[in-house]
């Protein structure tokens, strides 16, 4: 009787590790998308907003993620970094930052830019948490010297901040009519779904790294 206790509770030591181990590995990773009217869904209806359609396509993949959708209409790269506190809770895993693009509408100086998407990016990796950059291109309205200026912003953070980057947020979707609405900025319902098809592999590998120290 007593080896047969003893062999049950050795049984009951080593699998708990490996218990552990899944019910970390099963926990949602915590998920916010920082980031303006392209990534809040503006002109769509909630279920058709970029953070919504990304976290189906994730679970479909068999990744369960808790998603937030922390896109502003309107907001600059200034205005992220200023409501960073607020809009990334503790807890998060995981922060995917989307901003710029109306920097570069309204003609920011680019070195303003820089220093705020830095900040945000700093910030986030102080409170350990895993970051990817999508990178924006500005209008050719002010000129090769500007867009080459606010154009490198994004490569530079990612190679100097030591964080992944997807080079260009509206890549396969930008001067499409067809899949943009009406103000030809902002994407339609099958846009975002193109958004998310083309941003997918980088944000799986992302959290593949994340899974992986969290394990």
């Amino acid at each position: 009787m007593h080896i047969l206790v003893l062999i049950m509770g050795l049984m009951t030591a080593a699998g708990a590790p490996a218990e552990a181990q899944t019910a970390a590995m099963a926990k949602p990773i915590k998920m916010v998308v920082l980031g303006d009217s392209l990534s809040a869904g503006y002109g769509l209806p909630g279920a058709a907003a970029f953070p919504i359609r990304l976290q189906k396509a994730l679970e479909a993949k068999g990744i369960k993620v808790d998603m937030v959708n922390a896109g502003v209409s309107g907001d600059t790269s200034s205005g992220g970094r200023e409501r960073l506190d607020w809009s990334v809770p503790e807890g998060t895993d995981a922060v995917i930052v989307e901003l710029g693009a109306n920097d570069a509408l309204r003609g920011t100086d680019p070195a303003v830019t820089r220093a705020a998407l830095s900040d945000i990016i700093t910030k986030l990796q102080a409170r350990k948490i895993a970051v990817l950059l999508c990178g924006m291109v500005a209008p050719p309205n002010y000129g090769s010297d500007y867009a080459a200026k606010f154009n490198a912003i994004y490569p530079d953070l990612s190679k100097s901040l030591g964080v992944p980057l997807y080079p260009f947020f509206l890549d396969g979707v930008a001067a499409d009519a067809k899949l943009n609405q009406a103000d030809g900025m902002h994407p339609t319902a099958e846009g975002v779904d193109i958004v998310v098809r083309n941003i997918l592999p980088t944000v799986e590998a992302l959290l593949g790294a994340l899974s992986g120290q969290r394990s």
